[in-house]
């Protein structure tokens, strides 16, 4: 059988994968807004393409109902199973919860502090679930915060509407979308049914340094500074400071022997800016 990735969830990080893989794989993603190169699911019947997988990768996250996916399809993945090589979910650090800027590491208790990672604690355990009834091959890999090209802080450090929202011992782990792709190229290469893999950097960092330093690169002020308290913000944005931690990435490069492009924020926004030219 020909290798097919199947992707749930054909968005930012599924793309930087299948560029890596396509020379090797026949690729097919399925995603909510219709797309010459996507099965527009919900909304058209997956079953046949989903019979030639031979991986799968879940990259659509769950909502308040539980995982999509697993919703509408469980059955169908279930029965598919026995014929799978590889099969990824793509969650987050976020079920770590908050450490207080103290390390974690994939045998950290999970304690999410926000609803979004309650979720993922939640999605996770479902896909662990059918894995076990279905031997379905699961890797679980916990991904920090993702940046790269047309998502790092540059376009808001020119219009000048950037801010640095300082909040005392409040760090963040980042990872490079190019970084994701080749940890799970790396794991699709070397298996290992039933592992959890962090994915990020080598250096979590209080997120108004980063600004800072996207405006040195572009040499703009930095920045103004505003205090988390009495700073304005949606709720939204100020659940993402509910959580300071620093990730261990050990696993990935000695199971996986992989070595990070951009091992640094520093490393990968100098890589963003060259690459604009």
């Amino acid at each position: 059988m020909d290798k097919t990735l199947f992707i749930f969830g054909f968005g930012y990080s599924a793309r930087a994968l299948a560029r890596l893989l396509q020379d090797e794989f026949t690729i097919i993603g399925t995603s909510r807004e219709a797309g010459d190169d996507v099965i527009q699911w919900p909304g058209h019947d997956i079953n046949e393409p989903l019979s030639h997988a031979t991986h799968l990768l879940i990259s659509a996250g769950p909502d308040a109902d539980g995982d999509p996916v697993l919703r509408r399809v469980r059955d169908d993945i279930a029965r598919i199973a026995p014929q799978l090589q590889w099969a990824g979910y793509l969650s987050t650090t976020g079920v770590y919860g908050d450490h207080q800027g103290g390390w974690v590491d994939e045998e950290t208790p999970l304690a999410p502090s926000t609803i979004r990672g309650q979720q993922r604690v939640e999605a996770e355990a479902a896909w662990q679930e059918l894995a076990a009834e279905t031997g379905l091959p699961l890797h679980i890999f916990r991904l920090a915060g993702i940046y790269g090209p047309g998502r790092g802080p540059f376009a808001k450090v020119r219009r000048g509407t950037a801010r640095r929202i300082i909040k005392k011992n409040q760090v963040f782990s980042r990872i490079h979308v190019d970084d994701i792709a080749q940890v799970l190229a790396a794991s699709i290469a070397h298996p290992n049914p039933g592992r959890i893999y962090n994915v990020c950097d080598d250096n979590a960092a209080p997120p108004e340094d980063v600004l800072a330093h996207a405006a040195d690169l572009l040499g703009l002020p930095h920045p103004p500074a505003e205090d988390f308290e009495t700073a304005e913000m949606t709720p939204m944005a100020r659940s993402f400071y509910a959580e300071s931690k620093r990730v261990r990435n050990d696993r990935i490069k000695d199971e996986l022997g992989v070595k990070l492009l951009y091992p640094t924020y520093q490393d990968g926004l100098a890589a963003l800016l060259k690459a604009e030219g």
